[in-house]
């Protein structure tokens, strides 16, 4: 449990933050230079100016109140900036080590975590973008953290890069149970990443909760504008060769069927992303179709991004959660409302595939 209740003087307004933020990954949106990383830099203990009090674990970080002011070394703060950060004079395995707390087991498992183990004896020099981070973050948990503070770590990657990377993002949420404040621009990140999220403008929180049901606030409504993408966790389970098709069951047992990848173990964890503008949907029953991923479900809420709708949808089967973003004339024309049932469709090739 994270307990917050600071204030940061800032150039254009003040940052005040208050509020209880429980043991998984938060999601910090915003808009730039709403005080993002500002936020995450009191926590880290960088900003001297702050004053309030911050909580982690129980552990008294800051009480400007009573005169307590843990020192940044002594806070077990993972901190993954968006350039990484890396000893350009140390190897990859040298800089995953510095730093880090307990025994070796831990550098080792960080390690195999984030798939490292190819790149040990290289130097910063010679990575790509995506594993610079992969070692940035390999870095923070041989630390050893209380708490992971995550900065738009895939805001300087290219999309094939950072689908490459989100994977590794999940391994480290799912199989580390680190607490996390994950910022991002990103709505697609959040919704997959985040089990609770804050939207911060001009230094101050203007919603917060799960991050599904943020769709509808103004701030996170704007920066869903650029696109959000439905993200399913899943594992591999057959090939069809001849169909020229992978099939995935994703959380809840749902079946996809995807663009063959031969080269996947059966039970091998992938990620499947498909954009919200490429769900169709229809309100009778639908036959003699191309796309191979059809199913029944219902319409449970509606919101507004941008000048869009975005339908917020429950498959029957597995009760999946989808997101259809149509135009308001789409919706009009199939009266869609909360509780019309619908039929969901989806090409095969408008999945992505990430692992």
């Amino acid at each position: 449990m994270i307990e917050l209740a600071v204030e940061l003087p800032l150039s254009r307004f003040p940052l005040r933050v208050s509020t209880s933020l429980g043991a998984g990954v938060t999601g910090v949106l915003g808009p730039s230079g709403s005080g993002k990383t500002s936020l995450l830099e009191v926590l880290a203990g960088l900003r001297p100016a702050a004053r309030g009090r911050i909580v982690v674990g129980g552990e008294v970080w800051l009480d400007s109140g009573a005169g307590v002011r843990r020192a940044p070394e002594r806070r077990r703060v993972g901190y993954v900036p968006q350039a990484a950060g890396l000893f350009p004079h140390l190897r990859v395995g040298e800089n995953v080590a510095f730093g880090a707390r307990g025994d070796a087991r831990r550098v080792e498992t960080a390690i195999a975590t984030l798939g490292l183990g190819e790149l040990l004896e290289r130097y910063p020099a010679r990575l790509s973008g995506g594993e610079r981070q992969r070692v940035a973050l390999a870095r923070a948990l041989a630390s050893d953290p209380a708490l992971l503070l995550l900065d738009e770590p895939l805001a300087s990657l290219d999309a094939s890069l950072r689908e490459r990377i989100l994977p590794y993002l999940l391994r480290v949420r799912d199989d580390w149970r680190v607490p996390m404040l994950y910022v991002t621009h990103n709505v697609g990140e959040a919704l997959l990443l985040a089990d609770h999220a804050l939207l911060l403008r001009d230094g101050a929180v203007e919603a917060a909760g799960r991050p599904l049901d943020l769709l509808s606030s103004p701030g996170l409504a704007q920066a869903a504008e650029a696109g959000i993408e439905n993200l399913f966790r899943g594992a591999v389970a057959s090939h069809d060769a001849e169909a020229g098709l992978t099939h995935v069951v994703v959380q809840g047992g749902l079946p996809v069927s995807v663009p063959i990848a031969p080269g996947l173990a059966l039970g091998a964890p992938v990620t499947l992303a498909v954009r919200a503008e490429d769900v169709l949907l229809a309100v009778e029953p639908l036959t003699g179709l191309s796309a191979r991923n059809v199913y029944a479900g219902t319409v449970v809420a509606e919101e507004r991004t941008g000048t869009d709708l975005t339908l917020r949808l429950e498959t029957t089967q597995a009760r999946a959660t989808w997101l259809a973003r149509l135009t308001p004339g789409a919706v009009k024309a199939l009266a869609l409302r909360p509780g019309v049932p619908v039929w969901i469709a989806v090409k095969s090739h408008s999945f992505r595939l990430l692992v």
